[in-house]
């Protein structure tokens, strides 16, 4: 059993739901970012989502792609980013969540990235434009290393997709809120429960909802739908105002109030 179905049985068994930050590795450094899931994971974060950055994130709104770009000239890669998780090993474990595009995992050898994965203290891979149709080596590379295999599902897929989607995820399956790139919003789709209806009705793996949320509201109404919430360009941008203000220096107490924020407003 890996860390995050640990963590997901755990908040089962308390009646609880799962929250989850992204966080692009390398942006502002790997050492900021390592303080950072240190303090999210203090923030009440309950696994984290690493991003490996790629030159071409097709997937992804302008935040994110800033965030990408400031990691990559920084010579953020693959390997700094396992060395990250070994590093996050040291002082914790929480569940953490290697996120990429595939071109990085297939260039780095499927079988090595498992094993420099699970090396690296990572329980989970997310290749975010690896359709489930061609997936089968990355599932068996990854699953037999004991790592979760996590895949995006959106609402346009068909039924018959999404239940293969939902058959082929492990740990966790992410819900794409809506369609089109990564960003915040000011109002979560209005068909999201009916979509989280029909994928419960295909799978008893704990759905995590992304994409938009950057509200304690939204946060509060995925709760009500389904197991988890994960928010990334809403953290990516307080990162990125925080590192363009040069009167803000604590940059890790400003994301972890903020995650704190999105978790419960009232402060309790």
């Amino acid at each position: 059993m890996t860390r995050i179905e640990k963590r997901f049985g755990q908040l089962k068994a308390d009646h609880g739901k799962a929250f989850i930050p992204y966080l692009t590795a390398g942006d502002p450094s790997l050492e900021m970012t390592l303080e950072l899931v240190l303090a999210l994971e203090k923030a009440g974060a309950d696994l984290i989502e690493v991003g490996v950055p790629f030159s071409d994130p097709i997937a992804d709104g302008p935040v994110i792609q800033r965030a990408t770009d400031r990691a990559l000239r920084n010579g953020v890669t693959l390997q700094k980013v396992l060395k990250l998780g070994e590093n996050v090993r040291k002082k914790s474990e929480i569940p953490l969540v290697l996120f990429s595009y595939f071109n990085p995992l297939l260039n780095h050898g499927l079988d090595r990235l498992a094993k420099d994965s699970t090396a690296a203290g990572f329980d989970g891979v997310l290749a975010s434009d690896l359709t489930i149709e061609e997936s089968e080596p990355f599932v068996r590379s990854m699953q037999r290393a004991g790592l979760n295999t996590i895949f995006l599902v959106a609402p346009t897929s068909s039924e018959e997709r999404m239940k293969k989607i939902a058959e082929t995820s492990t740990g966790f399956l992410y819900a794409i809120s809506r369609t089109g790139v990564t960003g915040e919003r000011q109002e979560l789709a209005a068909d999201l429960k009916e979509f989280l209806r029909t994928l419960r009705s295909f799978t008893t793996t704990p759905i995590a909802v992304g994409f938009g949320i950057s509200r304690p509201e939204h946060v509060q109404a995925v709760w009500r739908e389904a197991d988890a919430a994960i928010v990334g360009s809403a953290i990516v941008r307080e990162i990125e105002k925080v590192i363009g203000d040069p009167v803000v220096v604590d940059l890790v107490g400003t994301v972890s109030a903020f995650a704190r924020w999105l978790k419960d407003p009232s402060g309790k």
